[in-house]
């Protein structure tokens, strides 16, 4: 008599019978899968989270920045103070091709954005049109600085989103009216809601940005400006440019090129890369430490089923000797170690999403807190691979069972 296929329920039957071990043991896998998927969707939500204060920030950015110097240069003395000036964005344009951007800005600080009986405290930010490609503006309303503003000097400006919330809390579009910075009044064109938290002579949410042009007249700054922001062209190293363009401003300013605290080098790239590498190396220890407890709850079910195994020698010796071949008993082995690790594995991918929603929802400002579809489908597969791994060793142990020795066992 052969071994009918629908004896697989019987599968069912042997874990309810041991249904504390079989909870202990399956709990090995629902943990360690737990472990993994939640790390993997937390640490994605945390990698967002962090990378949202880079909003609108380009990547591959350097600012200057002048300082006093530190050592005597023919014949000068140390500690004089120099400025970085408009000649200097068009001799870095010319001498530095690699360069794609090089724009200055000049910054106020401790003004207050006047509309009516309104008052909202912010900084003034003097730029040309090209520093929209250093921080990438999120316009609800209007355009940013444009080259007209910067040629004719006009009186406009691009407030930032706090300044908006403050001056119109009405909300509606403020083009087009005048508010107050200081003793100027500046008509707005634009409102940038750029929610970054990155910090270039001011915070973009509390900034009026006006023409360089007009910021150099209105506050006495002549040539002279405070930074000078540069991007590089695609596959340009930053890093590699910086002591050339530190040899430029140092031969037009008379300071040693080797001091390198007269002229402050701000390298935004090799800040991205240290956090990129930062996150690389916690992906890879969460792969480490998740992969690393699923194998012990999969050497679990292992052993469980090596146990399962040795208590039903009888049982299986039985069904050999009335026709069951070693193809069945392999089947019914594999299938229940399967059924383990699968019901295991799939009841926490769903409380890891349930988790990671409620993390979501906790946090509510749109950092998704989640795993990926292609990685709970992967997570499925895994368990497979796993479960069958598991109950390898077991089923070929149950297939070499021979029914005259389970007799004698009995």
């Amino acid at each position: 008599m052969r071994f009918d296929i629908d004896s697989y329920k019987e599968v069912f039957d042997t874990l309810t019978r041991n249904k504390s071990r079989s909870l202990l043991t399956g709990f090995g896998v629902f943990w360690g899968l737990f472990m993994l998927l939640f790390m993997l969707g937390g640490g994605q939500g945390v990698k967002a989270k962090l990378m949202s204060n880079f909003e609108g920030f380009a990547t591959n950015s350097t600012f200057l920045f002048a300082s006093e110097t530190t050592k005597p240069y023919k014949g000068m003395q140390e500690g004089r103070t120099w400025n970085l000036t408009n000649k200097d964005i068009e001799r870095l344009k010319i001498m530095v091709p690699e360069l794609e951007v090089v724009t200055p800005t000049i910054a106020v600080w401790g003004g207050n954005a006047v509309n009516g009986e309104l008052t909202a405290s912010c900084s003034i930010k003097g730029v040309r049109t090209e520093y929209s490609r250093i921080e990438v503006p999120n316009l609800r309303y209007g355009r940013y600085i444009n080259a007209v503003d910067e040629a004719s000097a006009r009186k406009v400006c691009v407030i930032g989103k706090k300044i908006y919330e403050t001056l119109f809390p009405d909300g509606g579009d403020p083009c087009g009216t005048f508010i107050q910075v200081g003793s100027s009044y500046y008509q707005i064109v634009g409102v940038d809601t750029n929610s970054g938290n990155i910090s270039i002579n001011g915070s973009a949410d509390e900034t009026v940005s006006i023409p360089l042009t007009l910021a150099q007249q209105i506050y006495h700054r002549g040539d002279n400006v405070d930074l000078i922001c540069m991007i590089g062209k695609d596959g340009v190293k930053m890093s590699s440019l910086e002591q050339r363009i530190r040899k430029i401003v140092a031969r037009e300013h008379l300071f040693d090129e080797t001091d390198k605290p007269a002229v402050y080098v701000l390298n935004a790239e090799e800040i991205f890369t240290l956090v990129d590498n930062i996150f690389r190396g916690v992906d890879m220890l969460i792969w480490l430490i998740g992969l690393g407890t699923l194998l012990a709850g999969a050497i679990g079910v292992s052993n469980i089923m090596m146990v399962t195994v040795k208590e039903r020698t009888v049982e299986i010796g039985i069904r050999r000797a009335i026709g069951a071949t070693p193809s069945d008993i392999l089947g019914q082995i594999m299938t229940e170690s399967v059924l383990l690790t699968m019901v295991s594995g799939l009841s926490s991918i769903v409380f890891t999403v349930g988790i990671l929603a409620a993390v979501e929802a906790g946090v509510n400002d749109g950092t998704p807190f989640q795993i990926g579809f292609g990685l709970a489908v992967g997570a499925a597969l895994l368990l497979t691979v796993l479960g069958l791994a598991a109950g390898l060793a077991p089923a070929m142990r149950a297939m070499h069972i021979k029914p005259v020795d389970a007799m004698r066992d009995e």
